[in-house]
């Protein structure tokens, strides 16, 4: 029964360490995240600043109307990169999670399997349809697991050669 106890813990011991590299990417990432949106803040408030006092000093209307074009024209722009960034930030990390949980998925399918079939082949009175059966379920995850992540990642680049286009 020992060799079962080590054989399920090392299974377990290999998801935990998939857990915590997903669980660190997402803090890297929120931290990216979180620092491209104070970073626009900051440059929002500077120029924010920066134009009030430029409509102060405007000598008519029509200077102050393109003064606040400009400042409206600029914010729009600055808000529109920083969503970008934050999108290729979500298009990355969706890639390394793609990617992560397909490899965990393949060499955890393997070792589950193997983990099982010792595990059964040491019950008595075994069953293999209980194996079969076992396999065959792991393989239709499997398949799953692929063909939406094949999925994923063509809406993804759907969505981006399609804002490539604009």
């Amino acid at each position: 029964m020992k060799i079962k106890t080590e054989q399920f813990s090392e299974l377990h011991r290999k998801n935990m360490e998939a857990a915590m590299k997903l669980a660190q990417m997402s803090m890297e990432n929120s931290q990216r995240i979180i620092s491209l949106q104070v970073d626009a803040a900051k440059k929002m408030f500077k120029e924010s600043a920066e134009s009030v006092q430029a409509l102060s000093a405007a000598k008519d209307p029509q200077e102050a109307v393109a003064l606040r074009t400009q400042y409206t024209k600029d914010t729009a722009q600055m808000m529109m990169e920083t969503a970008r960034q934050i999108a290729e930030i979500g298009n990355a990390s969706r890639t390394e999670f793609s990617h992560l949980m397909t490899e965990q998925l393949a060499s955890g399918s393997k070792d589950m399997m193997e983990t099982f079939q010792a595990f059964f082949s040491s019950l008595p009175g075994q069953n293999n349809n209980v194996m079969e059966t076992m396999q065959k379920a792991m393989a239709t995850a499997n398949s799953a697991f692929e063909q939406i992540a094949k999925a994923s990642a063509a809406g993804f680049d759907g969505a981006k050669s399609a804002k490539k286009k604009k």
